[in-house]
């Protein structure tokens, strides 16, 4: 058929009805329906193709279509794209490598204290660490999932290498680095860690005085903080770079892989939107252990933490390649929150 779908014919029909079939079937291991059809003694062919729950690949290589263009699906993006046809997360696959003995319990202990706190871990006393760990689904049939590695493991980097959080110091002019510091461990150990680290070594505490009394305050509200990293690490893609913190004297960085969840605009961010976890098992967990509300309310509760400590806000996007920004503008200062699929 010609573009405007009328049969113009095929003289070597016959060789192309047995051509095609064994092309697709070799090349993309599926099989389709080949029809020889004729209309007004022209003959044409009709192939149709059914839909497969599996991904499909050509000579081993998978591609998509974005407009017009034809793209390859690889690395972190094609492991994300088989995982999601496949009706999983990262998070929830099951972590071969990995035994209960990777389990910190010093970590198990701050997460018991914080969900006793938050009243939503019911049901939990006299549970052993297997048994809470599958409670929380962060294991299966007594194997662990990626998730409980990342949260309560004794040494993530063993198994995943870009979990750290790199923190540096840097001139203005964005490439010059005055220090750094890296921090590693566990979700539950690097917020903490991080934190400390910024509070001593990084940030500025502004002195004022009320009577006698002397008031230092972070230059940065700590809940804008606590919450930029949590997002950070819970929705980030663990198969990407490691989540990195840039300090200036006149702004704070964070940022790491990922893009916004498929809904999400940047205009749904600063209202009332749903939670789209890029690592839902994870997210779970963590709302469970009192560390997050799963209501995508993240966003805002930067944005009220700023606007309660006196620094109004502004809200924009820019975009590198597969890394979103997102800015919050105060006074003086920036402070640049990568949220990433909160």
């Amino acid at each position: 058929m010609n573009d405007e779908g009328e049969v113009v014919g095929l003289d070597n029909c016959k060789e192309l009805m047995d051509e095609i079939p064994n092309k697709i079937k070799n090349l993309m291991g599926i099989t389709t329906e080949v029809n020889l059809l004729q209309e007004d003694g022209k003959h044409f062919i009709e192939i149709e193709v059914f839909s497969y729950s599996v991904p499909i690949s050509l000579r081993g290589r998978y591609y998509y279509r974005s407009g017009s263009v034809k793209q390859e699906l690889t690395g972190a993006a094609l492991n994300e794209f088989l995982l999601k046809r496949a009706g999983q997360t990262w998070d929830d696959v099951i972590e071969l490598r990995a035994s209960f003995d990777d389990i910190d319990e010093r970590t198990i202990k701050i997460f018991l204290r914080k969900a006793e706190e938050a009243g939503r871990l019911p049901d939990i006393d006299g549970l052993s660490t297997p048994e809470l760990l599958e409670k929380l689904r962060l294991a299966k049939n007594g194997q662990l999932k990626r998730a409980a590695i990342v949260l309560f493991g004794k040494d993530p980097g063993a198994f995943y290498p870009n979990t750290f959080v790199k923190i540096g110091k840097f001139e203005n002019d964005d490439f010059t680095i005055r220090f750094q510091e890296t921090e590693e461990g566990n979700i539950i150990l690097v917020l903490d860690k991080v934190l400390r680290t910024l509070d001593y070594k990084f940030l500025i505490r502004n002195i004022s005085f009320e009577g006698m009394n002397r008031i230092e305050t972070l230059e940065y509200p700590v809940a804008a903080l606590r919450e930029m990293l949590l997002n950070s690490l819970i929705h980030r893609n663990y198969m990407g770079a490691p989540t990195q913190l840039r300090v200036y004297d006149n702004k704070l960085t964070l940022w790491n892989h990922g893009t916004l969840p498929e809904g999400i605009t940047l205009d749904k961010l600063t209202k009332s939107h749903s939670s789209y976890p890029r690592n839902p098992i994870l997210a779970e967990a963590c709302f469970r252990g009192g560390f997050i509300d799963a209501w995508g309310s993240g966003i805002m509760k930067i944005m009220d933490s700023c606007k309660m400590a006196g620094l109004p806000t502004a809200l924009k996007n820019k975009q590198t390649l597969s890394i979103n920004f997102y800015e919050l503008k105060p006074s003086n200062n920036w402070l640049i929150i990568g949220s990433i699929g909160s």
